[in-house]
């Protein structure tokens, strides 16, 4: 049962780092990577490392997202490609 878990995890994780580099507008890329900072979190909690989890979800989910948001309140919202 616990594969199937970490195979959907797996396939999040790669599905939200595509859409991430696809995205043009830059704040629908840092909602993704945040998706993609919680399904980590997820799965090192489902691999039974829940300390690292956690601190994935609170350093790279929470601050990382904060400071992405703050960087993008202070530039361009769409990107130029």
């Amino acid at each position: 049962m616990i594969w199937q878990i970490e195979l959907i995890i797996y396939i999040l994780l790669v599905a939200s780092a595509v859409l991430a580099l696809r995205v043009k507008d830059l704040l629908a890329s840092v909602v993704v990577l945040s998706v993609y900072s919680f399904g980590s979190a997820f799965l090192f909690a489902v691999l039974g490392a829940v300390d690292v989890g956690f601190t994935e979800a609170v350093v790279g989910a929470g601050i990382t997202g904060v400071l992405f948001l703050a960087a993008l309140y202070h530039t361009t919202r769409k990107s130029k490609d």
